[in-house]
């Protein structure tokens, strides 16, 4: 018998090394060095896992290689249709990961029972074919208009003719690799979704399930059999308590998608963002609803990040921002108070903290205001994460709003980058901010006035507000 090789691979950046450091040479992290059992050749007789090239035998040159477009399945959920860039390609390997609990089994098997025209292989390593049964009967595979399509009620329920959901899916419990492919070659589906990479094992690695071993040659294998004409595989992955994908990193190297599926167990609203995609792009977000049924698609998620009533409440400022290609208008809330302590705190909840640092330090010296004596907190409103610079306005109106204790008038929006002279710098894709904003019914927005350039402000519902400076925007906005 071969004996084992033994590596050892850093789990934050994929950096082997021959004996086991403290601190990796690559990414500077400490302990995160793990012992890796590098399974030995497979010897004449011997049974190997499947596997296929990816590319011809010999190099060619660039211009001799044909290139089409990626053939992409059409998921029927238009939230994770954006995410993935159109649709799931053929032969790619996408890794789901999220809390326990978030919902990512519920989406994958909500997504996969009204696929008719595929054959969908369902893997489970983590529940029994009765508990997916159970789990599919309470989903409703004909979810009811999204928001903002149609009427909705969270009452509503649309019936399916008997027989038809789930009718071209295969559950099957199992957790050995090699038996995997057997099925997997026996019933050539068109979808293979295993839940969850963790449970997988293969014989050609001597440890124990969801080891730093057997999840890289489990995933690496998966990879190699998809991109030679196989399925397009999708894997459910676990995440550590610091938020981060369990295993290896190299796991989330060696698949094409990675997908982040975020919120909090105790709020209905949760959001799917790509971290990796070599399909489509990385900046796009979808939004879902979680009800008993399900989880239902959010098309117009500015009407669910907004809170209804805001009249005569201070400290709350809305803002157009853009996450990827669609336009979301966001509630941006602000609390200043004395501090109680000799420090004051400066708290920033969806929002880069540093950067709210930078924009009070511009308050007080552009402005005039006074915060150095006074805590500051900042939360971003439905528990999205953003990153768009047109919050800087939003974010100083809050905060002013909050300090004078004088409410902005509730149908007034705005978007604005804040440079450190206190100027208004312009935003990417401003019409489409407009648009958004006119399509809720706000009567007034504040925006940069070097932005303005070719807009017919004249065929608008809205009035716009043009501001150079904060000083002109604080006017505008309290008199």
């Amino acid at each position: 018998m071969a004996k084992d090789k033994i590596m050892y691979v850093c789990e934050e950046c994929g950096q082997e090394a021959t004996k086991w450091v403290g601190k990796c040479p690559n990414c500077g992290r400490w302990n995160t060095m793990k012992e890796f059992k590098a399974p030995p050749a497979p010897r004449g007789g011997e049974k190997s896992l499947p596997s296929g090239r990816l590319g011809g035998g010999s190099p060619q040159r660039l211009h001799e290689i044909e290139a089409s477009a990626e053939v992409r399945i059409d998921m029927g959920d238009q939230e994770l249709n954006r995410v993935l860039g159109g649709g799931l390609v053929q032969g790619s390997l996408v890794l789901l990961g999220g809390e326990p609990g978030i919902g990512k089994s519920t989406l994958v098997l909500q997504t996969v029972l009204h696929l008719h025209d595929k054959k969908v292989l369902y893997i489970s390593g983590e529940e029994s074919a009765r508990q997916i049964k159970l789990r599919a009967e309470r989903l409703d595979p004909y979810p009811i208009p999204p928001r903002g399509e149609g009427v909705y009620s969270s009452d509503s329920k649309v019936s399916s003719p008997s027989g038809e959901a789930g009718r071209g899916v295969l559950i099957l419990c199992e957790t050995s690799l090699e038996a995997i492919y057997e099925h997997i070659e026996a019933e050539q589906p068109d979808i293979v979704v295993i839940d969850s990479i963790q449970t997988i094992s293969t014989e050609s690695v001597e440890s124990s399930p969801g080891s730093l071993s057997q999840i890289r040659e489990c995933a690496a294998s998966l990879l190699k059999y998809a991109k030679a004409g196989g399925p397009s595989i999708i894997l459910i992955g676990h995440i550590t308590k610091e938020g981060t994908l369990a295993g290896p990193k190299v796991l989330e190297h060696i698949v094409d998608c990675v997908l982040q599926f975020e919120g909090d167990q105790h709020y209905m609203y949760r959001i799917l963002r790509a971290q990796k995609n070599r399909f489509g792009s990385t900046s796009e977000l979808g939004i879902y609803e979680m009800l008993q049924t399900g989880l239902r698609q959010v098309s117009n998620p500015s009407e669910l990040l907004l809170t209804e009533g805001r009249e005569g409440l201070s400290g709350i400022a809305i803002c157009a921002a853009i996450e990827g290609v669609r336009p979301l208008l966001i509630e941006t809330q602000a609390l200043v108070s004395t501090a109680a302590y000799g420090t004051p705190q400066r708290s920033a909840t969806g929002f880069d903290n540093r950067r709210l640092g930078m924009l009070l330090a511009v308050l007080e010296k552009r402005v005039g205001f006074k915060l150095a004596q006074k805590d500051v907190f900042l939360n971003i409103a439905g528990g999205l994460r953003v990153t768009d610079p047109a919050m800087d306005l939003s974010v100083i109106a809050a905060v002013l709003s909050s300090n004078v204790d004088a409410a902005i008038e509730p149908d007034t929006c705005m978007c604005g980058e804040v440079g450190l002279s206190g100027e208004i710098r312009p935003v990417a894709r401003l019409e489409q901010r407009i648009a958004e904003a006119e399509k809720l019914g706000f009567r007034r927005m504040i925006v940069p006035a070097q932005g303005l350039k070719g807009i017919d402000q004249k065929r608008l519902k809205l009035d716009l507000v043009p501001v150079r400076r904060v000083a002109e925007a604080v006017r505008a906005l309290f008199g």
